[in-house]
């Protein structure tokens, strides 16, 4: 609080009049408790930030012969290869000769890889669009967290849901294994794997023309 203290004192001066002079204190002290009770309700009313994680939802093993895990990796898998420049190629295996089928070029813009995995998850998971209700159903109050997990966990670990396999070469950046890292959660993929890069691979982006 500001106080103004007259300054001066009294009684008769002879001669030419002075004014009176005038001391100005500010006390801070109200200011201590407003502090305090500033901090106890931000602390009070302030949600902690939660961790963002990136979950990986597992296949359940069967008891399959190895000719059909074969026929499933090429019917449900796609191989992205992240090369130099900030591009990527991506293959089919053909589900009948077993080999790999033309490779293609494309981005990490919204209409390049994102695309891609957009539409290959909607021709093999029918619920991958129903991510987006549970979603704003949590958002409304509709249903809780718990539900909402369990529901997209469900839809993501269809079993005949696109499965990405993910492999890098020397030439790509760190940045590139995170921006196709952040396209596996924007495209709800729930399963997907890092594994190293083959020679024949290797082979297969030297014949294709990245300029």
């Amino acid at each position: 609080m500001a106080e103004i203290d007259g300054g001066g004192g009294g009684g008769k001066h002879k001669g030419k009049k002075r004014g009176k002079k005038l001391s100005t204190r500010v006390d801070f002290t109200p200011m201590v408790d407003l502090g305090f009770l500033l901090i106890t309700f931000f602390m009070l009313t302030t949600s902690m930030n939660k961790p963002q994680t990136m979950e990986i939802n597992m296949p359940v093993k069967e008891d399959i012969t190895p000719e059909e895990e074969s026929k499933v990796k090429a019917s449900q898998a796609i191989t992205l290869l992240l090369a130099k420049d900030d591009k990527v190629v991506y293959y089919f295996i053909n589900p009948k000769t077993g080999e790999p089928e033309t490779p293609m070029i494309t981005d990490y813009s919204k209409g390049g890889i994102r695309a891609t995995l957009l539409k290959e998850s909607k021709s093999r998971n029918p619920y991958v669009d129903s991510i987006a209700v549970y979603k704003q159903q949590l958002n409304i109050g509709q249903i809780n967290e718990a539900t909402y997990r369990a529901n997209t966990n469900r839809i993501k670990g269809w079993k005949d849901g696109l499965i990405v396999v993910i492999k890098a070469s020397d030439k790509s950046k760190y940045k590139n294994m995170i921006d196709i890292l952040d396209e596996m959660l924007i495209c709800n993929i729930g399963r997907y794997a890092i594994v190293d890069i083959t020679d024949v691979e290797l082979e297969m982006l030297k014949g294709v023309n990245l300029d």
